[in-house]
């Protein structure tokens, strides 16, 4: 649930029906990148690289968009280039299809 109600949040914003602000800010921080990271820590104790490896990134997806998100408005950076942000967000794509192959030869 953190990465899809992060999703959520972060996509109402996307269509323009709320700013970005601190709740979506602290979603992305709190629940869908420390939670999952901590949930990736986790799985790594239990044996399962598959959850690690799907947790972890996707819970540092998380807190490095926030970081790009947030970093031109505490004057850290120039904002993004849309064209970058894209191939930044596709390559994340990328990384979910292998994801998704991988469960394809997952435990039933």
């Amino acid at each position: 649930p953190s990465f899809g109600m992060t999703t959520i949040l972060l996509n109402l914003h996307n269509v323009g029906y709320f700013a970005l602000d601190g709740i979506i800010l602290a979603m992305g921080i709190f629940y869908g990148g420390i939670a999952q990271i901590f949930a990736g820590l986790l799985e790594y104790k239990k044996g399962n690289t598959f959850g690690l490896t799907a947790f972890t990134s996707y819970g540092s997806f998380w807190l490095t968009l926030v970081a790009i998100l947030l970093m031109p408005k505490l004057g850290l950076t120039d904002a993004p280039n849309a064209q970058f942000l894209g191939v930044y967000l596709g390559l994340w794509g990328v990384f979910t299809l292998f994801m998704f192959f991988g469960t394809l030869k997952g435990a039933r």
